[in-house]
């Protein structure tokens, strides 16, 4: 028997945002990661997000990343470490805001985009997000790129940490993603994408581009809920679940 941790992230609009796929995801997933403010969000949103994830039974997560509302956090912006710490606690703070009004609990921190990229290689970024963490709260779980400089931070500092893997991905030999700006670096459809995601839990083993298979924790597993396709991908993720005896944690 095989269990599967499924985040999305979500709360990613503005001001009369409707929730749209964000209500439907929620039946499917096990963990929210609400966008904070600076990426995404705002005050409104965030307050619905985490009404709604409560009311299902999610795991929330704050999803802090770069200062950059018209990039959606996706530039790369050169930070200092202790910069990287302000903004997680920043971020993580007001979100843990409207936890505490709603009697919510804060469950995990993953940063987005770029920030999440810059971590995933940079020692000490990495080291000053985990100690961000570490100072809100240090029972909280990190989410962080399976087998990355971030996951390694957290696991030496004693943090509890999630390796996370993509299902619409994929992969290098090394382990890292292959860049979007690179050709296939994404899944070609639903099929390969599900098929992936079954053997990442299964053998802890991912196929890469060039046909290698190597060793990867999947801990957690990443749905990007802002695409048209999202919910009818994950309702055919469960039925394969179903199928291969995997329950959704």
């Amino acid at each position: 028997m095989y269990t599967a941790n499924l985040n999305c992230d979500m709360g990613e609009g503005y001001g009369r945002y409707e929730l749209g796929n964000d209500k439907e995801m929620m039946y499917y997933i096990s963990s929210a990661n609400i966008a904070c403010g600076f990426h995404a969000g705002d005050p409104g949103t965030m307050s619905e997000t985490v009404q709604l994830a409560i009311e299902k039974q999610v795991k929330i997560g704050a999803h802090p990343g770069l200062p950059d509302l018209h990039g959606f956090g996706r530039r790369f912006m050169q930070i200092t470490p202790e910069e990287a710490y302000q903004l997680v606690v920043y971020q993580t703070g007001a979100l843990s805001g409207f936890l505490k009004a709603y009697n919510g609990k804060l469950s995990h921190v993953k940063p987005h985009g770029a920030l999440y990229n810059m971590a995933a290689k940079d020692a000490e970024i990495s080291k000053a997000i985990v100690q961000a963490v570490k100072d809100i709260d240090d029972t909280v779980t990190l989410f962080g790129l399976a087998n990355s400089e971030l996951t390694k931070a957290a696991e030496e500092q004693g943090l509890p940490v999630a390796h996370e893997v993509f299902v619409d991905r994929t992969y290098q030999d090394d382990g890292t993603l292959t860049p979007r700006s690179q050709p296939n670096a994404l899944q070609p459809n639903e099929e390969a994408a599900i098929n992936q995601v079954i053997e990442m839990i299964t053998s802890n083993s991912v196929t890469t581009l060039s046909g290698r298979q190597i060793p990867i924790k999947a801990d957690t597993i990443c749905i990007h809920g802002d695409s048209p396709f999202a919910l009818p991908f994950v309702k055919q993720l469960q039925a394969r679940f179903e199928k291969e005896g995997i329950t959704l944690e």
